[in-house]
């Protein structure tokens, strides 16, 4: 999966080196990787060429949407969505230029989502003043079906969460995929925050009062990355939350810090509106599970990665340690972070589980 670089940054060679499994995973073409990655010399040209190569795939669509041939241009509007969406990836030096593909990308996404198998719906969910941005969807023929709640990492979107979705809808649950404080559409607007349940509370009740098509008493939470630490801290305080799924997520950020890469940092320091290093480094330590899994009574499935750089699997395996209710720890011992290079070793099984937990139509 690796693309052949030639180039004295670090950053890219990096990037070369590790993120293509996420990449063609969630949307990118494996030759586009290939060919985009090799092409870089430099992480100030990432935004651009990244972009430009989106482009191509948002031509495509909306070529097809002039022709009405609304599955192709559902197709290629999802793939413009995703790369747009890498192009924006960590890209924190130039906000013009982030902000510009991170608009490009959403609008992607939303022109195809009524093309979608099952299609699906832009909604905005008031929170403090303002709103949260988010992706629902259905799956056919189950009336008022279970819903999860899909929540995201320090560096992705609802952009990125396609195929994610997919492994619950094929189980007759719904999802809404929402972009929280310091992430996605909300970043711009909200810091990072450690207290989640105080974002997933809100959501939960904009389900209850104003979407009895779904049946948030059967509603569950998923989250990756930093997501990983969202979720189980939701699941804690959020009650009403049934059933959680954490994915490669840390147990104490700060304690990490010193080990991060450098745009991992920087992103970091960027969405927690920070004005310093030093100041996000800070504010990374309140973002800790100390505590908080005698807390969690829902069921939960914690999943680790054994060769994961930025959050350890020993992180998982304490959380688990401490969990009140039941808990499923799978440690995929050959995994990246996330596991993006074996998705077969846990989307089908921790998507079987939660659609057990919610009782879902499809869940036998």
């Amino acid at each position: 999966m690796d693309a052949e670089v030639k180039t004295k940054d670090p950053r890219i060679a990096n990037a070369a080196a590790h993120w293509g499994p996420r990449f063609t995973v969630n949307g990118v073409n494996f030759s586009d990787f290939k060919d985009v990655m090799s092409s870089l010399q430099s992480w100030d040209d990432w935004c651009r060429v990244w972009s430009a190569r989106a482009s191509e795939h948002e031509a495509r669509g909306r070529a097809a949407l002039a022709a009405r041939q609304h599955a192709s241009a559902c197709e290629h509007l999802l793939r413009a969505a995703a790369t747009y969406h890498f192009a924006k990836y960590l890209f924190v030096q130039d906000m013009a230029q982030m902000k510009a593909a991170h608009g490009k990308a959403v609008a992607c996404l939303t022109e195809a989502l009524p093309f979608m198998e099952p299609p699906g719906e832009r909604v905005l969910i008031p929170y403090e003043g303002k709103h949260l941005a988010g992706v629902l969807r259905k799956p056919r023929n189950v009336e008022k079906p279970p819903i999860v709640l899909m929540t995201m990492g320090l560096d992705s979107t609802k952009e990125e969460l396609v195929t994610f979705q997919q492994t619950f809808l094929d189980r007759g649950m719904a999802i809404l995929a929402f972009d929280g404080p310091g992430q996605g559409e909300a970043e711009y607007d909200f810091p990072i925050r450690p207290d989640y349940e105080n974002v997933v509370g809100p959501v939960i009740d904009w389900l209850e009062a104003k979407r009895p098509d779904v049946d948030a008493e059967r509603l569950g939470i998923w989250g990756i990355s930093l997501g990983g630490y969202y979720a189980p801290r939701s699941a804690a305080f959020e009650k009403r939350i049934k059933a959680a799924i954490a994915n490669c997520g840390p147990y104490n950020w700060g304690a990490l810090w010193d080990k991060l890469p450098e745009l991992t940092r920087a992103a970091y320091v960027a969405r927690s509106h920070s004005k310093s290093d030093a100041e996000a480094r800070e504010k990374a330590f309140g973002l800790s599970l100390e505590g908080i899994g005698a807390k969690i009574e829902c069921p939960i499935f914690i999943i680790a990665a054994g060769l994961d750089r930025l959050c350890p699997p020993e992180d998982a395996r304490r959380l688990a340690s401490e969990i009140k209710g039941p808990v499923e720890l799978l440690v995929i011992e050959d995994g990246n972070h996330v596991a993006h290079n074996r998705p077969y070793s846990y989307r089908p099984q921790s998507a079987d589980w939660m659609a057990k937990q919610l009782r879902a139509v499809n869940s036998a």
